[in-house]
């Protein structure tokens, strides 16, 4: 006798999928053109169709909790064959754009990054935190005087790391608390779906399996499988390695500051100046090559949520550029503004990380983890 389901749908879910861009959803006939055509899904059990039947069923569990849903990397040759236009592609970007605002909490946060209204809060909020703190601790001072731009002298060292040394832990309890609930949702459904044979989770082969991917992100060899999108791999690249140099040297800087007590402004010699630069421009033109993509590609859906993030990321790199070369074009008072306005995107990008898109790239490296530990 066959298996009996018994099916509820979430039609909250479903108007939810919509209206972050899934609207193309109910032309989906089913015919599993998008699961043929895709060229990184698993032979066994391939997505989206499946996918597709969930969202119009708004089986939300089963979509959620769904490491297939990150396994696709939205590279359009789907969309492109799909003989209906239900577009799966832009689907499976809405659900995961719901996906993340279900495992950040608090989850009113999450709303008012989705919420083109809220954003001037969102912008507002840090320059209230910079001015009450600096205020109070006196380490901020908007005469800063001397012969010499030092950014330390108006904005303190101190009163960043009291900022954002904070945020840093706020990142990864939010992230921490969102991946236990994912990794679990993500196993039980792996499990009842037959994708895995390996019944009890192993946080430890999953770290394994981690390390083991790694090499797949870093060369995106993912995107260069896909033949719509496939110039989007050189943009995703930059970004990503600007940013990964941004990171080395904010820590190496930190150290450099902390321990050895030396203060900035840092030769344009240095080696870690160096890195800063090239990692400050190929943020700059990775985002701008991104935006360019996504406006040429008007088909494709693009949501407040994709444009709040691509200018963010833009306007971080512009602002921190353009902040270097104020100072060595010693135009003080341009050069602490624009840092002042530098640090407002970077208390944004920081502050919301968990529940803006960029949030993508943690939750999708540990599914590519996770389908290789249970050997999806």
């Amino acid at each position: 006798m066959a298996d009996k389901y018994l099916v509820e749908p979430d039609v909250e879910f479903i108007k939810e999928v919509v209206g972050l861009g899934g609207d193309t959803l109910k032309k989906c006939f089913q015919c599993a053109t998008c699961s043929v055509v895709c060229p990184i899904a698993p032979e066994n059990k391939p997505f989206p169709r499946k996918e597709m039947i969930a969202a119009s069923w708004g089986l939300k569990d089963r979509l959620v909790g769904s490491m297939d849903i990150w396994l696709c990397h939205n590279c359009g040759d789907c969309t492109t064959m799909c003989p209906r236009g239900a577009k799966p592609g832009d689907v499976l970007g809405a659900v995961r754009s719901y996906a993340i605002s279900e495992y950040a909490v608090p989850k009113f946060i999450g709303k008012a990054v989705n919420d083109p209204k809220k954003l001037p809060v969102l912008l507002g909020l840090p320059v209230v935190v910079f001015l009450v703190l600096g205020f109070i601790t006196g380490l901020l001072d908007f005469t800063p005087g001397g012969d010499e731009i030092v950014h330390s002298n108006f904005f303190s060292s101190w009163l960043v790391d009291m900022i954002f040394v904070p945020l840093a832990a706020w990142i990864a309890v939010v992230f921490g608390i969102g991946l236990k609930r994912f990794v679990n949702d993500m196993h039980e459904n792996a499990v009842l779906e037959g994708k895995t044979d390996k019944k009890k989770l192993d946080i430890g082969g999953l770290a394994r399996a981690l390390f083991s991917i790694l090499p797949t992100i870093l060369k995106h060899s993912k995107f260069t499988e896909c033949g719509e999108n496939k110039d989007r791999a050189t943009a995703h690249i930059m970004v990503l390695y600007s940013f990964i140099g941004l990171f080395i040297v904010t820590n190496i800087f930190f150290v450099v500051l902390y321990v050895f007590q030396i203060h900035g402004p840092y030769s344009q010699m240095n080696p870690v100046k160096w890195l800063a630069n090239v990692s400050g421009i190929a943020l700059v033109i990775g985002s701008a090559l991104m935006i360019k993509s996504r406006m040429s590609k008007t088909d494709q859906v693009s949501s407040y949520k994709d444009w709040y993030l691509l200018w963010l990321v833009f306007g971080l790199g512009a602002s921190g550029m353009l902040t270097e070369m104020t100072r060595l074009a010693d135009i003080a008072s341009l050069s602490y503004s624009l840092y002042f306005i530098h640090l407002i995107l970077v208390f944004n990008l920081f502050m919301f990380l968990p529940f803006s898109k960029l949030a993508h790239f943690v939750y999708r490296t540990v599914a590519m983890a996770y389908g290789e530990y249970g050997n999806r």
